[in-house]
């Protein structure tokens, strides 16, 4: 089964379909989307806006991820451990790349390893650090994952590549 994701209502012609409702008059502004006509200032609106925006996209890309009994913390470790081409690596360095830097990534990796996604092992140099590694049902399911990539990136596909980087960059220069 392939899903459709369409922004035009006569394209979405069977059940597998879903339409991306847009506001009539393009994007809805922080005010409307939370009820809100006034703040103290502009800085006190970005901050809103960028939790807002950034717990839209964290809904959207649980929404794809449920029907894979995954997090999207879970998600997270697997895709950093397929960048590691097959090498073990500690728990420690899972949680210095993580995203969500308050996840407890042993209790994601007791999960991942329940659902035989990833495997622990102990470090040959130090028996008392644990390495992990991706499985290869890990790797098939992020396989699988990558087709729902596709599908989340429709949701900015009305961003220009000029506005995507600019929005990059401004939201690095924002974690100075």
């Amino acid at each position: 089964m392939h899903l459709c994701i369409a922004l035009n209502k006569s394209v979405c012609n069977n059940i597998n379909c879903i339409y991306i409702y847009l506001h009539p008059f393009g994007m809805m502004k922080i005010e409307e989307e939370i009820k809100q006509d006034k703040f103290e200032s502009e800085v006190q609106k970005l901050i809103i806006n960028q939790l807002f925006t950034g717990k839209y996209v964290s809904n959207i890309i649980s929404k794809h991820l449920k029907p894979f009994n995954l997090t999207s913390q879970q998600y997270n470790v697997l895709r950093i451990l397929r960048g590691q081409a097959r090498k073990s690596i500690s728990i420690n360095s899972i949680a210095s790349r993580m995203i969500d830097k308050m996840s407890n990534v042993s209790r994601l990796v007791d999960k991942l390893e329940q659902k035989k996604l990833i495997q622990r092992k102990v470090n040959l140099k130090d028996r008392r650090q644990m390495d992990v590694q991706i499985t290869e049902t890990g790797l098939e399911l992020l396989s699988e994952l990558d087709a729902v990539q596709e599908e989340i990136k429709a949701y900015f596909s009305h961003l220009s590549l000029t506005e995507t980087k600019q929005l990059n960059r401004l939201l690095d220069k924002l974690r100075v």
